[in-house]
């Protein structure tokens, strides 16, 4: 396949609908958690904790849908959204840990897909085990490598895939609530309604299931991710409210009518993915198979979907300046090459890594939380900056109300994601600066080949500090123990 430099002549960039983009945002949210939701829930709260749950996290993260639309309609020329908000907000060295952590988070994240889907696999093939025997670290390379080889066959391709496998993964979900339904038992709902026997006060079940609901909608960004290939900026911010309220309703569905078939008890002890043993006690084995078959298909879905969002970022950070040129190269089917190649390749270490991990799965689930989070919380702080400082508002009446509106948004936003920042621990933090200190030499690099200063103030100084610190600090803790992967 031809390549084209970035100081090249570029082929003509891909447009995508809202219907598109929105597929995006979903198809990088559902994944394999809601598989999960009823024995995750079931074990902390009922039917009363599960609604507050997901009342307090939809609020959160509506308003981090919010960010990203009122971002994208008043920066519409900024690309990839949490990076070029972290950039133009912060400067250049914290755009960089922002595009940087939101890939590494992004690669780190697909391991976990490969791993579950050889886990449920497992069942029928068991050689393959719970995901982390050697033929399942095999089956997860292949799976790389074809994914790899489907999307440099072009954007557009890739998205039609992905529109595809969304559909196909949301009917089998339609089906569970409907059937769930149809087969709820109004005296088993009732007894739920306050959770198990063991559930205890509300308040600590409801703080119980947050961490849950936490990670669910990782994603909400994706069309502000691929902003540059929408037809109009404002389909990004129609995209992102329509694919984060299309995936609530999934969710918090999927939870609730759970509690109508089966005690709360029984429902935490089945064997995950939970929704296969709900729906098996509704209609027989037929339910168990259904589920594992779209949760197959879902797995790959959002592996599709974080790929594309993975090379997305570091090609528009490389083509500004912020990572090593090459990371811009494009090919002539408007395929950023080298950036998915890296994308590819760093996935496949991080698989080798966590297959010497005691727990492969939560050890890859968990970097990629605490990698992940940082990007947002730019992206929040960086509205939240523009609308104290009346960056882009009028004084007519509609601006002002504009700049309210979104200054209640940004701060709102803001907070949610310190408190999961604070929720997901210092200890997950130090670690993922293992990873990111080392990236500051793709960043150095940059530096150099633009003729830039290495150091551009102060203040880079101290995040570079703090930065390196932090990994010192983890990778001492590792070796004494006192930290764990």
């Amino acid at each position: 396949m031809s390549t084209t430099r970035p100081t090249a002549a570029q082929p003509a960039t891909v447009r995508l609908g809202t219907g598109s983009l929105t597929a995006v945002v979903v198809g990088s949210m559902v994944g394999a958690g809601v598989f999960s939701l009823p024995g995750q829930f079931a074990a902390n709260t009922g039917v009363v904790g599960a609604l507050i749950a997901w009342t307090i996290a939809g609020t959160g993260m509506l308003m981090l849908a919010f960010t990203f639309q009122a971002l994208a309609n008043r920066k519409p020329h900024l690309d990839a959204g949490v990076y070029s908000y972290a950039k133009t907000g912060f400067g250049d060295l914290l755009g960089f840990f922002s595009a940087f952590g939101y890939w590494a988070s992004a690669c780190v994240g697909n391991v976990t897909y490969w791993v579950l889907i050889m886990s449920t696999l497992g069942a029928w093939i068991p050689a393959l085990g719970d995901g982390e025997t050697i033929p399942a670290m095999i089956g997860a390379t292949a799976g790389l490598w074809v994914t790899f080889l489907l999307v440099r066959r072009g954007v557009r391709e890739a998205a039609a895939v992905n529109r595809i496998v969304t559909v196909a993964k949301l009917l089998p979900i339609v089906v569970f609530i409907v059937i769930s339904l149809t087969v709820l038992d109004p005296e088993v709902f009732a007894a739920n309604l306050l959770g198990g026997v063991d559930a205890g006060p509300l308040f600590d079940q409801v703080r119980g299931t947050m961490l849950v609901t936490v990670f669910a909608f990782l994603g909400v960004e994706g069309a502000s991710v691929y902003s540059r290939h929408a037809k109009r900026r404002t389909d990004v911010g129609r995209a992102t409210v329509l694919g984060f309220l299309s995936v609530l309703a999934v969710f918090a569905s999927v939870t609730i009518v759970s509690y109508g078939v089966l005690p709360a008890d029984e429902i935490a002890a089945l064997h995950e993915p939970s929704m296969a043993g709900v729906l098996e006690a509704a209609v027989g084995e037929w339910g168990a198979v259904l589920v594992s078959i779209a949760l197959i298909v879902a797995v790959l879905g959002a592996y599709l979907a974080w790929t594309l969002m993975a090379a997305e970022v570091v090609f528009t950070a490389a083509r500004d300046g912020d990572f090593p040129r090459i990371f811009a190269t494009m090919s002539s089917r408007d395929v950023p090459t080298v950036a998915l190649l890296g994308s590819t390749v760093f996935a496949q270490l991080v698989l080798v890594v966590a297959f010497f991990s005691a727990d492969a799965f939560g050890f890859a689930l968990d970097l990629t939380s605490a990698l992940a989070l940082v990007p947002l919380l730019f992206a929040a702080g960086y509205l939240l900056k523009i609308a104290i400082r009346r960056d882009g508002y009028g004084p007519d009446a509609a601006s002002r109300r504009s700049r309210a509106t979104e200054l209640v948004i940004g701060a709102v936003a803001t907070g949610y994601v310190i408190f999961l920042l604070l929720g997901a621990g210092l200890e997950l933090l130090l670690i993922s600066l293992i990873v990111q200190a080392p990236a500051t030499l793709l960043y150095f690099l940059a530096r150099r080949e633009n003729s830039r200063p290495l150091i551009a103030s102060r203040w880079d100084v101290v995040v570079l500090a703090v930065a390196f610190g932090g990994a010192v600090v983890a990778v001492v803790g590792l070796a004494a123990g006192w930290l764990a992967i």
